[in-house]
């Protein structure tokens, strides 16, 4: 299994965000392009972000299971949907903030997702 240089991964993420204050909706294709840009390809690209957790398993990343979870750089967060048949929401840590297709104020992506929040799981590789 090939490496994972998570400052990489966060370079891109900080460097190819949207112009919009709430990004594009194109947050697993930009996580994903940050993964790549990291050194991992995945074979299946899952075009919702609701269903990457497979996906990432596959690239060896493990759930983070820790109950006082401190966030670190090159940590993904997918974030079920708000709504029914929905998207779902997925973002990198860059060691300093929560990233999808654009810098996230903090952990949620939106005040909807933090009023309503939805199931998640953090996922994170060991090297």
């Amino acid at each position: 299994m090939p490496g994972f240089d998570k400052q990489k991964f966060a370079d891109y993420l900080d460097t190819h965000i949207s112009p919009e204050q709430y990004g594009e909706g194109a947050c697993a294709k930009h996580v994903r392009l940050a993964l790549a840009a990291g050194g991992l390809r995945p074979v299946t690209w899952p075009v919702p972000a609701r269903k990457w957790g497979g996906t990432l398993l596959a690239l060896g990343f493990t759930p983070v299971t820790t109950p006082n979870y401190i966030p670190q750089i090159g940590d993904i967060a997918v974030i079920q949907p708000i709504k029914a048949g929905g998207d779902g929401h997925m973002e990198g840590y860059d060691g300093k903030n929560w990233v999808s297709d654009f810098v996230q104020r903090d952990f949620w992506p939106s005040h909807q997702y933090a009023h309503a929040k939805p199931a998640f799981v953090v996922y994170r590789r060991a090297d």
